[in-house]
């Protein structure tokens, strides 16, 4: 009986020890919500602004001529895949992984440590990302898309839905697709239509990585409370059930002790 509840104790503390985890875990994810909220938001209103304006430029007829609009043929595929730098969110990472698993041939540039430690690349944190960190992979994820080394650029990244459903998402970017329908603006584009679509594609590919960065962020610290909120419950149930298991064990070594002590003190009246 004693090992038994010797055991008992050492669960319950282990159990209490990964209950505060948890808690100091969930204060730190809900800590970050209201600011990544506030980016997520931005990023949307940044994004639904820059999707206005290249849907303006790629209805006018000339546009059709950029390198950033042609279809190419190589059969290669290019797919940024943000994730965390951290795990402990419930079934984020794994999500984004299983959908980039059905991508077939395609180069992966992951964003976050755990998607950087997945493919085997460099170490680019997804919380710290920059604008500036989103340019740079913007830029030569362009000048080699314009020389026609892969047909398609893709994200994939984790959508924001509310603080309880987040939904792995692959968005295309590359190549641009012109709107059947859109009317265009009483724009004057100086010099032309054009040139202005062949400089912005760059900014619009920058924004992207960094709006979906910002989108998965948001989504990430949510999927993290929740999960740290759902572990802190299992641990608080955990420890109950344990106790009410060493109390019975307790009580029944304490019982035995006493059965053990009149047993052993014999008939007092065969003493006399």
């Amino acid at each position: 009986m004693s090992g038994n509840t010797k055991a008992l104790r050492l669960r319950i503390k282990s159990t209490t020890s990964t209950l505060q985890l948890t808690k100091a875990m969930g204060l730190v994810a809900a800590s970050k919500i209201y600011r990544s909220n506030i980016a997520l938001k931005k990023a949307r209103e940044y994004s639904t602004a820059f999707d206005k304006a290249l849907a303006e430029l790629t209805s006018d007829s000339e546009c059709e001529k950029s390198p950033f609009m042609a279809i190419h043929n190589t059969g290669k595929t290019r797919i940024v895949v943000i994730a965390g730098d951290r795990g402990l969110a419930g079934g984020y990472n794994a999500n984004v992984f299983r959908l980039a698993s059905t991508m077939e041939n395609a180069e992966f540039i992951p964003i976050g440590k755990r998607a950087c430690d997945r493919y085997g690349k460099p170490f680019i944190s997804s919380e710290h990302f920059s604008f500036g960190d989103a340019a740079k992979i913007a830029n030569q994820l362009c000048a080699d898309f314009a020389e026609g080394e892969f047909d398609k650029l893709g994200i994939i990244y984790t959508k924001y839905i509310s603080a309880m459903t987040q939904e792995a998402t692959l968005r295309w970017v590359l190549p641009l697709e012109k709107i059947e329908g859109k009317s265009s603006s009483n724009a004057i584009y100086e010099p032309d239509a054009l040139t202005i679509l062949n400089h912005t594609v760059r900014e619009y590919v920058t924004g992207m990585i960094s709006a979906c960065i910002r989108e998965s962020f948001a989504s990430e610290v949510a999927a993290r409370r929740m999960a740290m909120d759902s572990a802190g419950k299992n641990a608080k149930q955990m420890i109950d059930d344990l106790g009410l298991q060493y109390n019975r064990a307790r009580q029944g070594a304490i019982t035995q002790e006493i059965t053990e002590i009149v047993a052993g003190s014999g008939n007092p009246d065969e003493l006399v």
